[in-house]
């Protein structure tokens, strides 16, 4: 075996060695940074899960129906069909049962718009 052979063969063997252990290195950085990452989810999920269990429990409907019976001027509709009643209606007062009539357009008649929204209960 000539020496520059040795020499060739030995470089390139601790070239591919130094390359192996740069590569393993890399593979433990890289595994250490995902452990780091998986740590900063799992605190996130369980502030995640903190949070929707407080709130959760701030909008339950125990919490909610003791906050509505502090107050005196809630009363629940005896037959539950909540209706809600115009302002502008309010402000002019109830003079007649009828609500007046307002004329429809070209357009509202052609495409079929509707001005007002009517509200069907559904009777059990």
């Amino acid at each position: 075996m000539k020496f520059s052979r040795f020499i060739f063969l030995v470089v390139f063997i601790t070239f591919f060695s130094v390359m192996y252990v740069w590569q393993q290195a890399e593979v433990f950085k890289l595994a250490y940074i995902g452990q780091k990452k998986l740590v900063v989810f799992q605190e996130l999920l369980d502030k995640n899960s903190i949070l929707r269990y407080n709130l959760k429990k701030n909008t339950s409907l125990i919490r909610i129906g003791d906050k509505v019976s502090q107050s005196d001027d809630f009363q629940m509709p005896d037959n539950y069909l909540l209706v809600r009643l115009d302002p502008a209606a309010q402000a002019a007062g109830y003079a007649s049962d009828k609500a007046p009539v307002q004329k429809e357009s070209l357009l509202s008649r052609i495409f079929s718009i509707k001005r007002q929204v009517e509200a069907k209960t559904i009777s059990p």
